[in-house]
């Protein structure tokens, strides 16, 4: 029994690694491609009005399938990865999941992403206020300085509400070394600064 709890838990790490490099290299040519024909980076601003799919077809983020919405990195912690839609999981199991509802990374609002705290978000233990964190999509570049760090219920859904500012929040289970489901959730919240 053991044995195949190991080579579950091998095969589930494995996968996650491979799909990661995989959408690193779609994401970058994606990347690549876009620079290419709009020769720029400036960011494409389209009206909060449309549905979520129909603006993140129109910034370009959608084509061939299940490209990554873009990339999350915080350096000062050692957190990269691809952002997807979705926090179903399969998405979780292998990315950083965008929650639906919620603005696009680069959106005006309050873009919210959530993490497993065993895989992509483990490291989230160790962030700090001040700590900046970047996201990378088709349309551009976006940096954000975590400006709070609180432990909700996981019912305390307040922290995924829109916001007139440009922030970011990150929530994943908590505590992180926890085993089984987690009884509250891990929020970091940052700021647009650029």
């Amino acid at each position: 029994m053991g044995i195949l709890v190991l080579s579950y838990c091998s095969w589930v790490l494995l996968d996650a690694r491979l799909y990661q490099a995989y959408q690193t290299r779609r994401f970058q040519q994606e990347l690549n491609d876009s620079q290419a024909s709009h020769g720029n980076r400036e960011p494409v601003h389209t009206s909060p009005l449309l549905p979520l799919a129909a603006r993140a077809e129109s910034l370009g983020m959608t084509r061939h399938g299940r490209v990554p919405l873009g990339r999350i990195e915080i350096s000062t912690i050692g957190v990269a990865a691809m952002i997807l839609e979705g926090t179903d999981n399969k998405t979780l199991r292998r990315a950083v999941g965008h929650i639906p509802g919620t603005p696009l990374p680069g959106q005006p609002g309050n873009v919210a992403l959530a993490g497993h705290r065993d895989t992509f978000f483990r490291a989230l233990q160790n962030i700090r206020q001040n700590d900046e964190i970047t996201l990378e999509t088709l349309s551009g570049l976006y940096r954000y300085r975590v400006d709070s760090i609180t432990v909700v219920n996981p019912d305390d859904t307040e922290v995924l509400h829109d916001s007139d500012d440009a922030i970011l929040t990150l929530v994943t289970c908590y505590p992180f070394a926890f085993v089984g489901p987690a009884p509250r959730r891990f929020v970091v919240r940052a700021r647009k600064i650029s």
